[in-house]
């Protein structure tokens, strides 16, 4: 075969392409608030059984795993801690999670800790699950985990991120190219409608991060392509300033309860694809019995 031959020939032959960088399938859940009570473990491992046949490369959690830490005795947190172990064990993909404001153990007069307690605070949740804030890479995509919960003294919380974060936060975005796709999660939201459904400006002050301009200034010069929100339950995509603002519902819709104004239980599955993301709610078909 003469060289004209053979660039014919090679030429026939159908050339394999690889897929595009960065094309893959994640997860999304949230608010999973597992209890005892209210069939609650029982619509979580039927939750993560769903997960699963979606086949996502990785499964983020954004927080509330328990119900509850923070208003409780500690044996009672321990047990929902434990509880929530073994149940998410059922997810065969990896998992990257966040704090919620009830994973936080032992912070109010009602649960009887102190300061002193063992896994005081948030604590137990890094001894159970691990840091509250980081980020990972895959496929060319950079994700930011954040600890959106800001404790107050009085043993409540409100929504921030406090200044050894943003500190750090600023210090990790320095070290990112300005064109790679960003995902950030957070369990307490940073830009959300649910704002109208406040009854108080200090109900306000724990339904958003209070100090989320200060995030975004951060952000908004980096390829910041969305932020995975829970806390309000309800499905909610926001689009402000070429970012989605995406709240994934809730596992436990209305608190094991039913519907949630409307949002049934379920969980975000997104798609990253040519540098794109989109984002879908998949419900798992769980009745409550109540």
């Amino acid at each position: 075969m003469d060289r004209r031959q053979f660039l014919l020939s090679a030429a026939a032959v159908p050339t394999v392409l690889a897929a595009p960088a960065g094309d893959f399938t994640f997860v999304h859940l949230t608010d999973t608030h597992i209890q005892p009570e209210l069939r609650a473990a029982e619509g979580c491992r039927e939750s993560f059984r769903r997960v699963n046949s979606v086949k996502p490369e990785f499964v983020l959690v954004g927080g509330d795993l328990v119900f509850d830490a923070a208003a409780v005795p500690p044996q009672r947190a321990r047990a929902v801690y434990n509880l929530y172990r073994e149940s998410v064990k059922l997810i065969e993909a990896p998992i990257h999670t966040v704090i919620g404001n009830h994973d936080v153990f032992c912070v109010t007069t009602e649960s009887g800790g102190r300061p002193d307690t063992p896994g005081y605070g948030k604590k137990m949740f890094e001894d159970h699950i691990g840091k509250r804030y980081y980020t990972f890479d895959h496929k060319g995509w950079k994700f930011i985990a954040l600890d959106s919960v800001h404790l107050t003294p009085n043993g409540s919380f409100i929504g921030g991120i406090d200044d050894e974060q943003l500190t750090w936060l600023k210090n990790t975005l320095g070290t990112i190219e300005k064109t790679t796709p960003l995902v950030v999660l957070t369990h307490i939201p940073l830009v959300t409608g649910f704002l109208h459904f406040a009854s108080s400006p200090a109900s306000s002050q724990m339904l958003v991060v209070t100090n989320a301009q200060d995030v975004l200034d951060l952000l908004w010069s980096h390829n910041l392509k969305a932020v995975l929100q829970g806390h309000t339950h309800v499905r909610e995509t926001v689009l402000y300033n070429g970012c989605q603002f995406i709240t994934s519902g809730a596992i436990c819709g209305n608190w094991w309860k039913g519907l949630r104004l409307g949002h049934p239980e379920g969980f975000g599955v997104l798609s990253a694809k040519n540098g794109q993301l989109t984002w879908r709610y998949e419900t798992y078909g769980f009745r409550a019995s109540v």
